[in-house]
């Protein structure tokens, strides 16, 4: 009798764990797929919103990231302009992780974690900048107001709030987060001597010829600055914040292999 009431008790217990790990395997599912089509959606924003621009600039139409009058430019001149953009550059970013992200929701690795660090450091940073500094200035109107909501508005807040909810989890690390900052020191390297061969700079606030190297050079390092201050909290936050989504069972810890 007291056999016959043990086993049915290791079985009810059998049952409960596997009914809870059942439960939590449903979750998961159910959040990896809500990240996916969050993910997804928006690459479509950020790929709809470049194909705008992009059609845009070869009918001769608005740029939406200049504050300037376009001018007679030949289109080769405004296709290495719009690319010269932080704005386009860092949307490049989120379209390509949003794109993986949406494929695979548990895609991990050295390179693929300075990525997307750079694809969250570089999208904060441009819906920051321009709400703060370049929308009064830049006076969208049809298609390429749809284009300016889309890299300006949806895709930076709509990226840091999947970011927040989903994760993934743990994804960052202070090595990683170092590593993010070759691209955007090479783009201002390259935004200073595209600039002082061609006489045109991407934003007011780094244009040599009217503010001075001085200013831009500290525009510079104040916007570096944010920088570093908005990876350092991103960074502490991937350590601490839950996640909908986390690393899958087997996956190795980055962070603790030996550096070759």
């Amino acid at each position: 009798m007291t056999q016959g009431v043990s086993a049915g008790a290791a079985d009810a217990t059998v049952g409960q764990a596997a009914s809870r790990a059942s439960g939590t395997s449903a979750s998961g599912t159910s959040a990896a797929r809500a990240a996916r089509i969050w993910f997804g959606a928006i690459a479509v924003v950020v790929a709809v919103s470049l194909i705008i621009q992009l059609t845009l600039i070869f009918i001769g139409g608005q740029d939406v990231n200049s504050t300037t009058a376009v001018g007679a430019q030949t289109l080769g001149t405004r296709l290495v302009r719009l690319f010269s953009y932080f704005t386009i550059q860092s949307n490049l970013f989120v379209l390509g992780t949003s794109i993986v992200l949406a494929l695979n929701i548990q895609k991990d690795g050295p390179v693929w974690r300075v990525l997307r660090i750079d694809a969250m450091l570089g999208i904060i940073i441009t819906g920051l900048v321009y709400e703060t500094i370049l929308a009064p200035l830049v006076h969208p109107v049809g298609w390429a107001l749809a284009a300016t909501i889309g890299f300006h508005y949806i895709s930076p807040w709509a990226t840091l709030i999947g970011w927040l909810i989903f994760g993934p989890r743990p994804r960052m690390g202070w090595r990683f987060a170092l590593a993010a900052f070759i691209w955007p020191v090479l783009w201002i390297v390259y935004t200073f001597v595209h600039g002082a061969v061609t006489g045109w700079y991407p934003y007011p606030f780094l244009d040599v010829t009217t503010i001075g190297f001085a200013d831009s050079v500290r525009n510079c390092a104040v916007v570096l600055l944010i920088g570093v201050i908005i990876t350092i909290a991103l960074t502490l936050l991937d350590k601490r914040l839950p996640a909908l989504v986390h690393p899958a069972p087997d996956a190795p810890a980055l962070a603790h292999r030996p550096r070759a």
